[in-house]
């Protein structure tokens, strides 16, 4: 695992040496946060189609990925375990793995034999390391020490003024969709309607490509959202999955729109959304601190959903009219507002940067299935999983005593007058009170499991006679 960026400089272009192909294994990917993974569990992440296993090996004190399959039976690592002496032991055999891949031992295996010495034994290992707060993997062949981790290069100039927001999710398009989608500052105000942008701020969006090449491209847009309020927004897409908008204003100083899009397979990738500020003033970085990881991601969610149901259908119709070879004909792009969606399908076009060549995509899902939080989020969230086990402790906690309470009162009137206001008092306050923090906390789980049907930007405005 590489653990410091100074341990080696990085010369090698992200998507291999073809000057005119764009490989997506050959480059680094995050695939967690590192605070939501748990070293005495194995965690399980597909990356470009590839089931990987991700463990924490007690003996080198370094993250590892291996292909999630035992060279033995092909049995799922995954579902295995960590050993008492620190190895990665298969479920099925308890074949036991190094580090590196290498087998330890075959418990099968007769003594004098060495088949755990045969390559044939070894499980593929793949480069991992820690930036900025989030575990990367390199998928590929080439030196992954020679080839550069993308990071946030504006917060690694001065990491100490920045606060940051993060969250992420398992989405149900493409990787190239979503940053089509993030790369498009033109939808804010109309998909995030009274979520993060709001229609009066509509106005003509001049983008303009200044760099472009095998590694992304530079833009910049003079005006900047909410009709120039904001200042000038520069945008920065490194190849292959990671895009920034950068802007500063008097108003709220500097704030970055960071997304990575990690492709898991055709027609679903994992985004990492981080939205780093650095206030002049230090109480919205104070403010910003004492928020609960866990509240802002049931926000954060809901702004996810807010394109989450046509982006699905918009890539399979883009399919249809054959994909981003096609996309000048397939899209009408009259406006400078998609500079940088024609940009990004150039992109793609030029140096054959699909990440699943000839693949087809995965039949359409039920609307529950996209809207569903708990698969795509909450169990891999450290910090929402722990919440909702509050939230149900505490739920059967005011349940328990609502109905304590209620078991109690035969006993209290035999202490008071039956036609006791008391009694009359405890009997009509306490299950108003603990009724209405079931519901409460009820309604609270809810946004843990499922988003809802009708985004803010549907509902009627208050004010329309």
């Amino acid at each position: 695992m590489l653990t410091d960026e100074r341990t080696a400089t990085p010369n090698l272009p992200a998507g291999g040496t073809e000057p005119t192909r764009f490989d997506w294994k050959e480059a680094w990917y995050p695939v967690h946060y590192v605070q939501d993974l748990d070293k005495t569990k194995l965690t399980k992440f597909t990356l470009l189609g590839e089931d990987l296993v991700i463990w924490w090996d007690t003996v080198a004190q370094t993250w590892r990925a291996f292909n999630d399959q035992c060279p033995h039976r092909l049995a799922p690592l995954s579902e295995g375990r960590i050993a008492e002496d620190g190895l990665l032991e298969c479920p099925y055999h308890g074949w036991a793995f190094q580090g590196d891949g290498t087998c330890d031992r075959i418990p099968q295996q007769p003594e004098g034999l060495l088949a755990n010495e045969s390559k044939r034994a070894c499980v593929a290992s793949y480069a991992t390391a820690e930036r900025q707060g989030l575990l990367f993997i390199y998928p590929g062949e080439n030196n992954p020490e020679q080839v550069k981790i993308p990071i946030i290069e504006p917060m690694a100039e001065t990491p100490d003024e920045w606060v940051c927001l993060n969250t992420f999710r398992d989405l149900p398009y493409d990787a190239l969709t979503l940053l089509e989608n993030v790369l498009d500052a033109s939808h804010v105000p109309f998909t995030h309607h009274k979520s993060v942008g709001n229609r009066s701020n509509a106005a003509p969006v001049e983008l303009e490509i200044l760099e472009s090449s095998k590694q992304g491209f530079t833009g910049f847009w003079q005006e900047g959202p909410r009709k120039g309020t904001l200042g000038s927004q520069h945008t920065t897409f490194i190849a292959p999955a990671l895009m920034w908008h950068d802007l500063t204003s008097k108003q709220f100083g500097r704030t970055l729109t960071v997304v990575y899009a990690t492709p898991i397979r055709k027609g679903e990738c994992r985004v990492f959304a981080r939205f780093p500020f650095k206030f002049a003033s230090k109480l919205p970085k104070t403010f910003i601190k004492l928020t609960p990881r866990w509240y802002s991601h049931l926000s954060n969610n809901t702004v996810l959903e807010d394109d989450q149901i046509f982006l699905h259908y918009q890539e399979r119709y883009l399919t249809q009219k054959g994909g981003s070879a096609n996309f000048a004909k397939a899209f009408y792009l009259p406006t400078r507002a998609d500079a940088f969606v024609s940009g990004l399908r150039k992109w793609v076009n030029e140096f054959e940067a699909d990440p699943f060549p000839g693949e087809t995509l995965p039949p359409l899902s039920s609307i529950e299935q996209l809207l569903d939080r708990y698969h795509s989020h909450t169990i891999h969230c450290s910090s929402c999983r722990t919440a909702l086990a509050r939230i149900q402790a505490i739920k059967i906690g005011t349940a328990i005593i609502g109905g304590f309470a209620w078991a109690a009162l035969p006993l209290l009137s035999l202490a008071v007058q039956p036609s006791s206001t008391t009694i009359a008092i405890f009997a009509a306050i306490v299950p108003l009170i603990t009724g209405s923090i079931w519901v409460t906390l009820h309604r609270l789980e809810r946004k843990f499991y499922q988003g809802v049907r009708i985004p803010a930007r549907n509902l009627p405005e208050k004010n329309r006679k």
